[in-house]
């Protein structure tokens, strides 16, 4: 249905305005009054299709620029604008070469400017510095790279596979929710005309199972938001227009008004259950960080599968309930496999620090993963014995009292003694902004639950070498 639409990234801008991509027109921060401008173009947004829209086509001209353009008023027109053709009326250019505009040799306007005549309704206000979506050059649907599974060399490697094998997300999966994401960008830039929508977190990292929740970011600017103010009333908004125009397709959005607020909805073609949050940019960053972790060695993918699944069943993988999260789960195995005698993964920050800086800017971040290759560790150990070792290092050789994993140096490091460790009960480091990803670890209860299932789980794998000790495999394989 939507064959040029990208996955979880906005494409490129044309050859001639990649000096200009879409972050340098967005206003440096949504004042009031732009959100009450939002505001309005959701009350208007009904309005606005009520008419069908003619869609506009390049030329092969030199770029042009836009002056500003005429708006319609009902259905008078503006008194300079009487003697010109009715083609030539949608909208004025000059080129910064002198040259003429030419009909269908013009960028594509905004969805309230596609007019060939008046509307019939007065047309939604938009703010005019976030007036024109500059054009983007479609670029190809991104999906997973192909890769050669590790051989099973005993009964727990095979299990692990196995179990990997039926549970990976797989690409039908991950196309319904760029799906989705391409239809609900469509609908939010009715609010915010130079928002993009994202698609992170697992179901773009490679570590996503067919049961994986979806997770959006929403970006309306590249510096941070307010998450308390202006990120929970932009996604009121968000909120309301689903709820007033979507209702059809959406089910049961709900606003969480919770530290970083989030839109909890549920699409019900495909039944994926989503989240979505506003400027969440390292959220993006370390998408594509985990991405090219994923596919840089063929045992990475298959170890992190079944952790996540362990930990789910044993109820630690729940941040939400004081637990670990999915991503410092990933991070807790990434980091193992780094600072193994033989490490199996390096430092990509430190190998490749051009192609992960937090400068590079957002439409750029998914190249990464496509330009570096395999790494060729001499780590020959098998899959099964890895399991055993990510237990044993978590239950009896990691120093939780002074250590902080760190995927970014590869090894443990020594705690900072800023405020946001002190006190802390497990330190897991984020890659790009140096926040602790195991900060809703703060019960002592729920740390030694941890701890006690690391233990427990490492002696009965030990002694049986048998993956159902630890995970019944019919269960996680009925969960997915």
């Amino acid at each position: 249905m939507f064959p040029n639409s990208i996955l979880g990234r906005p494409p490129f801008t044309p050859h001639h305005q990649q000096h200009n991509n879409f972050f340098a027109l967005s206003p440096t921060f949504y004042s009031p009054q732009q959100l009450v401008d939002a505001q309005f173009n959701f009350q208007n947004a009904d309005l606005s299709r009520a008419v069908s829209l003619q869609q506009l086509t390049y030329g092969n001209v030199s770029p042009i620029q836009t002056s500003t353009s005429p708006i319609f008023r009902g259905r008078k027109r503006l008194s300079d604008e009487k003697n010109l053709p009715l083609d030539g009326k949608r909208q004025r250019f000059h080129s910064p070469h002198q040259e003429p505009a030419v009909v269908n040799q013009i960028v594509p306007l905004s969805g309230e400017r596609r007019y060939s005549m008046p509307p019939l309704f007065h047309t939604p206000y938009v703010p005019e510095i976030v007036r024109c979506v500059p054009p983007f050059r479609e670029i190809p649907f991104l999906e997973p790279r192909e890769t050669t599974l590790p051989e099973a060399k005993d009964k727990l490697s095979q299990q692990i596979l196995e179990l990997f094998e039926t549970c990976q997300q797989q690409v039908s999966d991950l196309k319904k929710k760029e799906l989705c994401r391409a239809q609900l960008q469509r609908e939010i830039q009715l609010l915010f005309p130079q928002s993009r929508l994202f698609l992170v977190g697992s179901s773009l990292n490679g570590f996503g199972t067919r049961s994986s929740d979806g997770d959006l970011c929403l970006v309306v600017k590249e510096e941070p938001v307010n998450q308390k103010t202006e990120a929970r009333h932009i996604l009121m908004l968000v909120h309301k227009h689903f709820c007033a125009r979507l209702s059809g397709y959406i089910d049961r959005p709900q606003l969480i008004r919770a530290k970083v607020p989030i839109v909890k909805f549920k699409d019900k073609v495909s039944c994926v259950e989503f989240d979505l949050n506003v400027n969440n940019i390292v959220g993006i960053r370390n998408t594509f960080l985990l991405r090219t972790y994923a596919y840089l060695e063929n045992r990475v993918r298959p170890l992190v599968l079944v952790i996540k699944k362990w930990a789910n069943h044993h109820e630690i993988n729940d941040a939400s309930r004081g637990t670990l999260s999915s991503y410092s789960l990933v991070l807790m195995v990434l980091h193992y496999l780094q600072t193994l005698p033989e490490p199996i993964l390096p430092s990509l920050q430190k190998i490749y620090p051009e192609s992960f800086s937090p400068a590079i800017q957002l439409h750029l971040v998914h190249q990464a993963p496509c330009c570096i290759p395999p790494y060729l560790s001499k780590n020959e150990s098998c899959l099964g014995d890895l399991l055993l070792g990510f237990l044993k290092y978590y239950a009896t050789e990691f120093d939780w009292n002074s250590q902080m994993i760190s995927v970014r140096e590869a090894k443990a490091i020594p705690r900072p003694d800023g405020i946001e460790w002190r006190n802390k009960f497990i330190c897991v480091e984020e890659p790009f902004d140096g926040t602790n990803t195991a900060r809703a670890v703060h019960e002592k209860q729920k740390f030694d639950m941890i701890k006690d299932q690391f233990l427990k789980s490492f002696h009965r794998l030990k002694n049986k070498r048998d993956l159902n000790t630890i995970l019944p495999l019919r269960t996680a394989i009925l969960k997915r």
